[in-house]
């Protein structure tokens, strides 16, 4: 085989290895969205938590309030249409704690 050959043969290699590569990563990201549903208790006891981050003044919100907001993103619907809620969601720090906690594209929930 002449060196050409053998630089066309490492190309190819090279190019295969490259698209195995994109290929797996894929395959990496596309698999860690099919999540099994959990049942989530709907309680608006649960983001006590973030009570300092939505009084005034309000505080950064915490890790736990974090946690509980993104554990609570399917109640929302549900405490928009919940009278006795509606003090709470009103609450104009409520978009700044969706944002800080990372989930602002799901503030105000699409019901």
């Amino acid at each position: 085989m002449t060196r050409l050959e053998e630089e066309k043969n490492m190309k190819r290699v090279s190019f295969v290895m490259i698209l195995c590569a994109v290929a797996l990563a894929a395959a990496v990201v596309f698999s860690g969205e099919t999540r099994s549903v959990e049942a989530v208790t709907c309680s608006p006891i649960e983001l006590i938590p973030c009570l300092p981050a939505i009084s005034t003044p309000p505080k950064p919100p915490s890790a736990a309030c974090c946690g509980k907001v993104k554990e609570q993103l399917p109640c929302f619907c549900g405490y928009l249409k919940d009278p006795s809620a509606k003090p709470f969601i009103d609450n104009p720090n409520i978009p700044k704690v969706a944002s800080s906690c990372g989930v602002a594209h799901a503030y105000p929930p699409k019901c």
